[in-house]
């Protein structure tokens, strides 16, 4: 077949525009991911922070009824936040605070060092498996960014801890909250996973991926629903289960097949990933929305992002870009995310800083 010169020139120019064209709207996602990202943090280290503590508010109005500072859970959202704009801006420094904060939870009780609920000087709390769980995560993904060794002591710290939450009850799993073993969690087993897989990426020792294993298939005989997501946790002693079906729960299992999939080269896990990724956006993405915890939809996003980068499906994230975009647009009062004319909350923001910077990291590959 001839093509003319005539025929030639306007198909040049106008893949040449749609390539620009796609070059301008990258960089200015990206922009708008920045200022997000900025604005948020800004606010954060506004209405949040007691920097004469150095600790951290669990909203922007405190009650005088409630508790001056917040709860560790904020933080481990907070952490890692820190860690992806560190990603982002190598050249700037988030995670100390957050890491000093942290570190005035730190619990030395028997049988092992962790991180309990609330400020120790302050008052005893209880000691969550997940909490310490979250910040081993963050604590990873610093140390594989940094070589660090002080992360990844922290990390192993905290294997060490959760691991004494596991029995043979129920046919094993990590309970929920140390001093009060009524429940096995999806919560405090997918993050454990995830934990026990990436020591052993670090370590290549074999009693971390045995761990990992055991807890991976704990919970697929005992808290997954047949369309591939999770339940919430197995009562004990009654062996009854929560049916409750949350964004985070299914995102921590996602990620676990993923990692499994990377360790193992087993085909098996990627197709039970993209099973779970099918599933999680027919079940959570309704009306164009995602459930309004968005904490929770981060821990998703972790998931779908690193199945993207195996099988580069964009189904796994576009969802997630769209809604990120509405949030901003909808959800947003004063500078804070969350519902209008309600008290903001720190997870909040640090939950979509997080979601921000993730997709800002996509947009940079």
């Amino acid at each position: 077949m001839n093509i003319s010169k005539q025929t030639i020139k306007p198909l040049f120019v106008f893949f040449l525009l749609m390539f620009c064209s796609n070059v301008i709207l990258a960089q200015s996602a990206e922009n708008i991911y920045k200022d997000r990202i900025d604005t948020l943090n800004k606010n954060i280290y506004t209405y949040f922070y007691d920097s004469a503590n150095g600790l951290y508010y669990e909203t922007n109005h405190v009650r005088s009824s409630e508790k001056k500072h917040s709860y560790l859970w904020p933080l481990c959202a907070l952490i890692q936040t820190a860690n992806e704009e560190e990603t982002l801006q190598p050249s700037k420094e988030y995670l100390s605070s957050v890491m000093k904060a942290i570190a005035q939870y730190y619990s030395t009780l028997p049988p092992t060092p962790a991180y309990q609920a609330y400020v120790t000087k302050e008052e005893k709390d209880s000691r969550f498996y997940d909490d310490n769980q979250w910040i081993a995560i963050a604590c990873l993904d610093a140390y594989n960014r940094t070589k660090n060794e002080k992360y990844l002591q922290i990390v192993k710290e905290i294997y060490r801890f959760m691991m004494t939450g596991f029995d043979t009850l129920s046919g094993g799993g990590i309970y929920w909250k140390e001093d009060t073993k009524n429940s096995k969690n999806t919560c405090s087993n997918g993050p454990g996973i995830l934990v026990a897989l990436q020591l052993y990426k670090v370590t290549h020792q074999q009693n971390y991926l045995d761990s990992a294993l055991l807890l991976y298939n704990w919970v697929n005989a005992h808290l997954q629903a047949p369309e591939g997501l999770y339940y919430d946790n197995i009562k004990i002693p009654s062996l009854k289960i929560d049916s409750a079906i949350y964004t985070y729960n299914t995102g921590t299992m996602l990620q676990s097949n993923v990692l499994l999939f990377t360790i193992t080269k087993d085909k098996k896990y990627l197709k039970e990933a993209q099973r779970i990724a099918t599933a999680a956006k027919t079940y959570f993405y309704k009306n164009n929305k995602l459930p309004a915890n968005y904490w929770f939809n981060a821990v998703l996003l972790r998931g779908e992002i690193a199945l993207y980068k195996i099988d580069k499906n964009r189904k796994h994230i576009q969802y997630f870009i769209d809604d990120a975009n509405r949030i901003w647009n909808e959800e947003r009062e004063n500078g804070l995310i969350g519902k209008k004319g309600k008290r903001k909350r720190l997870i909040d923001q640090a939950a979509m800083i997080e979601i921000y910077a993730r997709l800002e990291e996509l947009l940079e590959r």
